[in-house]
């Protein structure tokens, strides 16, 4: 919700005494679960006052039913539509077995007359709600607008990717095949026993080159000089430019003593300048191929994270969200952050919003990135509990200082300077955790460590018709 925190309170209870009275113009109904007691786009509503149960309230927004609360005993629902006169803006129904205070049109009218204190707590409440719901309604256009862009946008993204990485495979065919039919061109240079040891060589140093991991910086330079020496030696002009190539492929002067002996100096020179330059084009080739598995992989993310064109409630993967949400954020980590994945091998799959939990995950490690100052390690955490799952998300930075620790879920608190954070974040998490999904999230924090712990249940209550 993002409603001012100053206003009244959205939800209030009604005291008993308060209630005695509205009892007196209405009727106590017992709902099934699932029934529905107002339903988006009536013309004629009542006010409603939950006894027992609980009833939640959802808005169709994009072809989806969004969840705008769960009314508890003692809260009221179905004044808006009341006091304006207009058709119902979202459709109620109970959560179980419930039991409620109908109160039909007129009666209520006269509950506002009669009724001082009770009618200025649902005045105070209908008017907080309506700026409160019209706020919650724009914003889920923009994200339903946004998801449209994006689905758009991941599948023009896609073709491209997929089509550069098959121009890279069928590049790196095409450049072996001409490279050895040149070498081969070069018989009055090279003997055959040179042109298969060289063709080897090659052949060892692209696919060193495209799975061993980087030398440490200083490393590759101490090889680097020892090659570039060993090369000036044999009359290598220019060695310390071919120097650098060719350690990278994991080539050093053992490896290319036995090309050396074999050859005359112009062939070697020759040899070792057709070899750096295809070494160069495979590493191009290579940059090609995983720049464009890079944008396939984040295309594939980004339809993951989002749960494009699937259903809002389904049984999903926490660990999925998790690593998606991971990719998504990978430009704030990989400058410093060392990202520790202790996940559980036995985690069951949970029905539940999966988009919205991915909220979740993006508010807490964008926030523990940001608390790290992109230097820290981050530590992601589950484990299964009694039809519950539990996730953990640590980070090493300076952590939250006592004073604030009770405030950090309220509505627009922030630490962040102007311009760097809504304070909206944590407030969304917890709603979408404790609201959405009847889960739970907690935070502790001391420097050094900042722990969010949340609990879903594996399986959301069954008395939840609509959600698809």
């Amino acid at each position: 919700m993002l409603h001012d925190p100053q206003q009244p309170e959205l939800f209030p209870k009604l005291s008993a005494e308060e209630l005695k009275r509205l009892g007196e113009h209405g009727r106590e109904v017992d709902l099934a679960p699932g029934q529905v007691i107002f339903q988006e786009g009536d013309p004629v509503s009542r006010f409603f006052v939950v006894l027992q149960g609980q009833v939640q309230v959802t808005k169709r927004v994009d072809g989806q039913d969004q969840l705008l609360t769960v009314h508890q005993p003692g809260e009221f629902t179905g004044e808006i539509s009341m006091v304006t006169g207009g058709p119902s803006r979202a459709t109620g129904r109970s959560l179980g077995v419930s039991r409620v205070l109908e109160i039909e049109p007129e009666a209520f009218k006269r509950v506002l007359a009669e009724c001082s204190q009770g009618a200025a707590v649902i005045l105070a409440a209908m008017a907080g709600r309506a700026t409160d719901l019209e706020g919650q309604m724009r914003q889920q256009e923009k994200l339903a607008a946004l998801g449209k862009l994006a689905a758009g946008l991941a599948h023009e993204l896609n073709n491209p990717a997929a089509a550069g990485r098959r121009a890279a495979q069928q590049l790196r065919e095409a450049l072996a095949s001409v490279q050895t039919r040149l070498l081969g061109l070069c018989e009055g240079l090279f003997a055959p026993q040179e042109r298969n040891l060289l063709v080897a060589l090659q052949k060892a140093a692209i696919g060193h080159a495209a799975c061993a991991p980087r030398l440490d910086p200083l490393d590759q330079s101490d090889r680097e000089e020892s090659l570039g020496e060993w090369l000036e030696e044999r009359g290598i002009a220019n060695a310390w430019e071919a120097s650098p190539a060719l350690v990278a492929a994991g080539i050093d002067p053992d490896k290319l003593t036995p090309l050396a002996e074999g050859c005359t100096p112009e062939a070697f020179g020759e040899a070792l300048h057709w070899l750096v330059e295809t070494l160069t084009l495979a590493e191009l080739v290579n940059q090609v191929d995983q720049s464009t598995g890079r944008i396939s992989q984040l295309v594939k993310a980004i339809k993951s994270y989002s749960y494009m064109d699937q259903a809002p409630l389904q049984e999903i993967d926490v660990h999925e969200g998790l690593d998606n949400t991971l990719t998504i954020l990978h430009h704030k980590l990989k400058y410093g952050i060392t990202v520790h994945r202790r996940y559980a091998p036995n985690l069951p799959r949970i029905f539940a919003h999966g988009s919205e939990l991915n909220q979740v995950w993006t508010n807490l490690i964008d926030n523990a990135a940001f608390a790290m100052q992109g230097k820290g390690e981050l530590t992601i955490r589950t484990a299964p509990g009694p039809d519950t799952v539990h996730i953990e998300i640590t980070d090493n930075g300076p952590g939250i200082p006592l004073e604030i620790q009770t405030r950090i879920f309220e509505p627009f608190f922030t630490t962040k300077g102007v311009g760097e954070g809504s304070g909206l974040g944590l407030d969304i998490a917890r709603r979408i955790v404790v609201k959405h999904h009847h889960g739970t999230i907690r935070v502790t924090s001391k420097p050094g460590e900042t722990r969010f712990s949340i609990c879903l249940p594996v399986r959301q209550p069954k008395q939840q018709p609509g959600e698809k």
